[in-house]
């Protein structure tokens, strides 16, 4: 099939909160296991692709959490909303990053020419490898006018 990484992912003309075979091929292997209780088990968990496509429906319409129809078949809003907050916990979505990031580099899909590194993004060693000197501007510092 041609076209767009995006499309091929979710799919000409379907919803874009709908995950595709292909992307979900991706992201199930970083997904947590979680292990269900042996007493009181409880209900038995939605399925973390019904789930995430609960998610996306939110993240693309903007509604509140609880304001998710659950005709939709994704769960509640406070259930996608705590599935959301332990992948994030689990770091998911870091690994994801990097392993598109990988694979459109390995592609040579990626211009780094045109990387901006912010700051908030690069740790900073703390002190630094030296510490700057301050300048003075005559032998005395200025006086304070304050």
């Amino acid at each position: 099939m041609s076209g767009t990484g995006v499309e091929r992912l979710f799919g000409v003309g379907t919803s874009p909160w709908i995950v595709s075979g292909e992307l979900w091929d991706r992201l199930e292997p970083l997904l947590p296991q979680r292990e269900r209780r042996f007493r009181h088990p409880g209900r038995k968990p939605l399925p973390d692709r019904d789930v995430l496509c609960g998610l996306l429906y939110v993240l693309h319409t903007g509604i509140q959490w609880e304001y998710l129809p659950k005709n939709l078949g994704f769960g509640s809003g406070m259930t996608c909303w705590r599935r959301l907050r332990d992948w994030n916990e689990a770091g998911v979505w870091q690994r994801l990053h990097e392993i598109l990031l990988a694979e459109l580099n390995a592609a040579a899909r990626l211009d780094w020419s045109r990387c901006v590194v912010d700051s908030s993004h690069v740790r900073a060693l703390k002190g630094g490898s030296s510490r700057a000197h301050h300048r003075l501007t005559g032998d005395e510092p200025a006086p304070s006018i304050t």
